[in-house]
């Protein structure tokens, strides 16, 4: 029989419903009957005891919100009785013993990788035209209508087809209700088209609206943005287009690049508008330079590489209240087995990790990583706060209405990506990931700018758990779905890789399904495996402005 409840930790006051309970409903768990004073949906939350107006509302055994208004055993929380709290945090000792999975079958295993001159391994071989400047906009958009489709780069998705027959229809002289009730068939396309050079996956281009305007740490931060992913494994080389005039110089831009590869050497052409003179003239050049940057990145293989030359970022977006129970935990078992391997994962997303500072800055290898932590969240806060929001601001619509009705308790949840191993650095952003073990990047919650910055800091593949669904992907680097839920899973199969509804159901372990994504993981890894956010060329791309950003 499937379980109806969780309680998630021994200290918790509140259990969570994994199916749908109804007022009045008596539920026996450990030895106790809890008769239910509420519909109780799915993902949401009951208490385990009376409390009053003040009381502490804990979960994950920690500190998650405080009671608006007195609340009954057996009643749910949710935002009209609970708002906001996390406890306060400071340095203590160090807390760094963990017990380390066995990784005995995985340990002689390899993926097929890009070998780069400075010993880093990618996972896929793409060429990037960089823009330091949004006044470059339009001439990205021109070479990428000359060359994309042409390299047989191009995604025939069948929409095309569809916009056809609509036409058709219409010049027949169908009705709009004909119309509204044609059947145009799946829109279904084929991501292998003939491409000119086999050994490059993609030529892709990285707009964005910044560069010039704002203020020059904007500057700063944009060009070390573009340098990871310059320098980044899965790139075999870049294009860049400069206008001249703008905050974002060239010369900013190749100081971060030495920074993050002292020794680089990848084929890279550096175009400035205002030199070189007319449009055409800038563009021919372009499409003549990238032309030739893609023979030369044609001419890499792939070839075996050790685990540990993966560097896995860990992201969330759309969560839900299962979230934290079954995908979270699950890929944090994943970054354990990594870390253990020698490998390196990535856990960013700061506001999320409110209500949780004080494990994970005890987890800190050494004092100065664990004061740097603490200032980063402190900072980041109480910027939100100087401009009317804050931390507890987080949690989105989506969020509240499956179950996550706290920042802290979002927070607790979303912490479970990172694992239980020792946290070997803390960086702030865009700076780039160096040392194996788990990393603390400060980013925005915002899936895409979160993802955008940890790829540019080095991940080059993303694991990214959703429980209300999300197309989000990255353009140099797999981003890997994983639905917290079955339900959701079979609902958006299109964009969603792998299930760890499992858990829920009772079907599998977080061990055991950490250990099938690392499986999983290996085979996009070595180009076995398309994610569908690859496949549906889904190259989201959002430089965080620094400022605040939830």
């Amino acid at each position: 029989m499937k379980q109806k409840v969780l309680k998630v930790h021994p200290e918790d006051n509140v259990i969570v419903a994994l199916t749908d309970l109804s007022k009045n409903d008596i539920i026996d768990f450990e030895g106790t009957d809890y008769i239910l004073a509420d519909d109780i949906p799915a993902k949401h939350k009951f208490l385990t005891k009376d409390l009053s107006e003040g009381d502490s509302v804990y979960m994950y055994g920690v500190l998650v919100g405080k009671t608006k208004s007195p609340i009954k055993k057996g009643g749910i929380i949710s935002t009209a009785n609970l708002k906001h709290a996390s406890n306060e945090f400071s340095l203590h000792e160090r807390n760094t013993d963990w017990a380390k999975p066995d990784v005995s079958e995985f340990s002689n295993r390899t993926f097929m990788g890009y070998h780069r001159a400075n010993g880093e391994v990618g996972t896929a071989n793409y060429w990037i035209v960089v823009p330091l400047v949004f006044c470059e906009t339009r001439n990205m958009d021109v070479l990428q209508q000359a060359l994309v489709n042409n390299l047989g780069y191009g995604n025939p998705d069948g929409y095309s087809n569809q916009a056809q027959q609509l036409i058709g229809l219409y010049k027949a002289g169908k009705s709009v209700e004909e119309i509204l009730e044609s059947d145009l068939g799946s829109a279904g396309g084929n991501l292998e088209s003939e491409r000119i050079f086999p050994n490059v996956d993609g030529v892709k281009f990285l707009n964005h609206q910044l560069g010039c305007g704002g203020t020059r740490q904007d500057a700063r931060a944009l060009c070390g943005l573009l340098a990871g992913y310059i320098t980044h494994p899965n790139v075999a080389g870049a294009t860049v287009l400069s206008l001249g005039c703008q905050n974002a110089q060239v010369s900013l831009l190749e100081e971060e690049i030495i920074k993050r590869d002292v020794n680089f050497s990848k084929p890279i052409f550096i175009l400035e508008q205002q030199k070189i003179g007319t449009e055409s003239a800038l563009l021919s050049q372009a499409i003549r330079q990238t032309f030739a940057g893609l023979m030369i990145a044609n001419m890499q293989t792939r070839k075996p590489a050790p685990l540990s030359k993966l560097c896995i970022g860990l992201e969330c977006g759309g969560s839900d209240g299962f979230s934290g129970i079954s995908a979270n935990p699950a890929i944090g078992y994943t970054s354990d087995l990594l870390v253990a391997l020698g490998g390196s994962v990535i856990l960013s997303e700061y506001p999320e990790l409110c209500g949780v500072e004080q494990e994970l800055s005890d987890r800190c290898v050494d004092q100065e990583k664990a004061e740097r932590f603490m200032e980063l969240m402190r900072t980041y806060n109480d910027r939100a706060k100087a401009v009317g929001s804050g931390f507890d601001m987080n949690p989105s619509p989506g969020n509240i209405r499956d179950g996550l009705i706290t920042d802290a308790i979002k927070s607790a949840g979303a912490a479970k990506k990172g694992g239980t191993s020792p946290v070997t650095d803390v960086l702030d952003y865009p700076e780039k990931v160096t040392k194996p073990g788990l990393t603390l990047l400060c980013t925005p919650g915002n899936d895409v700018e979160s993802t955008t910055a940890e790829v540019g800091s080095g991940a080059n593949i993303v694991l990214f758990t959703t429980g209300l669904g999300t197309p989000t992907g990255n353009p140099i680097a797999p981003v890997v779905k994983i639905s917290s839920n079955t339900k959701l899973y079979r609902k958006m199969n299109d964009i969603i890789d792998i299930n760890t509804g499992t858990i829920i159901e009772g079907e599998e372990t977080i061990e055991q399904a950490g250990r099938r994504i690392l499986e999983y993981v290996i085979k996009v890894a070595s180009g076995e495996q398309t994610v569908s956010a690859v496949r549906h060329n889904q190259n989201d791309f959002i430089p965080w402005k620094r400022g605040v950003s939830l």
